[in-house]
Parts: structure tokens; C-alpha cells; sequence
């Protein structure tokens, strides 16, 4: 309090003539039309730059808020858009007159279930290749579960805590998808062969059938891991070998997995009812 004191005192002519200063800028303000509007305006637009500045900053940090935010909205819209793709493929199937019902049935029907996640480790330059992310038990998350991004597959969880799962990526030696020419539902394997993250082979591609360059891939729907119809890729390269009855064909796939942020984990509400009928039936589960 002591120094205090001391730096008023020594201070004291500058502070009066700062206090005098204020005083006069007020009374100018106060009682001066002109003056007034200016001084506002400035200071309005200087202010609200400052805040304008703030509230950079701030939305800046609630990126990662607003980013999942938007994730689960997606994963909903998405969600429905897969039931409506279905409704549609029914829809096909049937006369005209069941088409409401067919419509109706497909979506009160409908097994899967999405739920958004961000990926918070990633790899694609390994040979078996894994995603961490940040979702777990606690969201509905087990292992087992597709994994895919706004624009195709990803791969499938593998292991999962309450907050966290890893999944083994489609760029994983073992991974395997089951797929389709969409043009003519022709049944193929999809398959990582190490190499560059950006294609993958589809193999199991008889050689009656005529795939061209540009032809979309898609899953098959013939498992429980993935919808039917989410897109996995197109064929880059078809080739014939001498020593094959299938086609080498490269697809380059839909997704960028160098650049995935936010996924969707799918859940097939379905999925333990289908594997335990077909388990007691003693059919083979499909390639997932």
C-alpha cells in the first residue's frame, strides 16, 4: 500500500492531466451532436472488430464440438437415405399396387442403425493397416461392426472400450468385402493387396461377364457387416491372365483414407438373429 501511495504521489501531475484529458473527451461527447455520432461509430466498429476477433477465437476451439455435432446429424440423414435406397430397390421388385406397402414395410423393417465417430489415429502406408476411434461401448459400438465414411467403406470394428474401438481398416491384409458390379449385381471379393492406399483388386470376377473401365462397386449385402449398395469404388483396369478364370480387375476406391475425420460405425440390429439361424443351418458366413 506504502508503494502505492509513492507512485501516485510521484506520478501525480501525469495523472491529473490523463484524468483532465478524460474528463474534456467526455464533456466533448457529451454535449456535442457531431462529436458524439463520430466517437460511437468509431468505437462501434472498433468494437466490434474485437469481438468479431473474439468470436473467431472462440468458434475456433468449438470446432471439434461443432464437427460432431454435424457428424450426428449426418449419420441420421444418412441413415435415412439408406432406408430409402432400400425402399426403392423393393420398390423395383414390385407392381404398382404394393408399392406403398412394399415402401412402408422396407422402413418400419430396416436393421441398421449409424452411429457417428471421429477418428482419432489412422494409418495407410502398413501392411495391415487399423483406425482408433473416438467411440466405444457406451455409443452402442461392437466389435464386428462396419465401419463407413460419407463417401464408401472404411473396414470394421475390432476391439472396443467404453470410450474407444480400433478397427481394421479395408487397407488390412485380411480384410475382406464382399461386393458387386452395380450394373449387373455380378458377385465379387474385394481385397487389399498392400501397395497404394488409393486401389484395391476385385477378384471373382467370371470372364463371361464384361466389366469396363469406370463401372461403380458397391457391397453386396450378402452379410451382416454392411448395407447393401454403399459404394466401395471403380474399376480402374480390367486384364485377363491366361492361367485365371477370373478377371484382374483394380478399383479405385471411393474413399481417401489419408484424409478420413469423421466415420460411421453401422449397426445391424438384425445381425445375431440372421448368424444364429444360418449357424443352425450350417451355411458359411459370407466374406466380410
Amino acid at each position: 500500500m506504502r508503494n502505492l501511495f509513492a507512485f501516485i504521489y510521484r506520478f501525480r501531475a501525469f495523472l491529473v492531466f490523463v484524468m483532465l484529458e478524460v474528463l474534456c473527451i467526455f464533456m466533448i461527447v457529451r454535449y456535442n451532436t457531431y462529436q458524439g455520432a463520430a466517437f460511437f461509430n468509431s468505437a462501434n466498429r472498433y468494437i466490434g472488430e474485437v469481438l468479431e476477433f473474439q468470436s473467431g477465437i472462440t468458434d475456433y476451439f468449438r470446432l471439434a464440438n461443432v464437427n460432431s455435432t454435424l457428424a450426428q446429424e449426418n449419420s441420421v440423414l444418412r441413415q435415412q437415405l439408406l432406408e430409402y435406397q432400400k425402399a426403392v430397390l423393393i420398390d423395383s421388385t414390385k407392381t404398382q399396387d404394393t408399392t406403398l406397402f412394399a415402401k412402408t414395410d422396407t422402413l418400419r423393417q430396416y436393421p441398421y442403425i449409424l452411429h457417428a465417430g471421429r477418428v482419432i489415429n489412422n494409418s495407410v502406408r502398413r501392411t495391415n493397416n487399423t483406425l482408433t476411434l473416438a467411440i466405444g461401448t457406451e455409443d452402442g459400438v461392437k466389435p464386428g461392426m462396419g465401419v463407413i465414411a460419407s463417401n464408401g467403406v472404411v473396414g470394421r470394428i475390432k476391439t472396443v472400450s467404453r470410450k474407444y474401438s480400433t478397427a481394421t481398416s479395408l487397407l488390412h491384409s485380411q480384410m475382406l468385402i464382399s461386393a458387386k458390379i452395380k450394373k449387373n449385381s455380378t458377385m465379387g471379393t474385394i481385397k487389399w493387396t498392400g501397395g497404394d492406399f488409393r486401389t484395391a483388386l476385385l477378384d471373382y470376377i467370371p470372364l463371361d461377364v464384361k466389366p469396363v473401365k469406370g463401372d461403380t462397386i458397391v457391397t453386396s449385402g450378402f452379410n451382416t457387416v454392411f448395407p447393401e449398395g454403399i459404394m466401395v469404388g471403380t474399376i480402374s483396369s480390367v486384364a485377363k491372365e491366361p492361367d485365371r478364370s477370373f478377371y484382374t480387375i483394380k478399383v479405385n476406391l471411393s474413399v481417401d483414407f489419408a484424409q478420413l475425420s469423421y466415420v460411421y460405425v453401422v449397426e445391424n440390429t438384425q445381425k445375431a438373429e440372421r448368424e444364429e439361424l444360418e449357424q443352425e443351418a450350417g451355411i458359411l458366413p459370407n466374406e466380410e
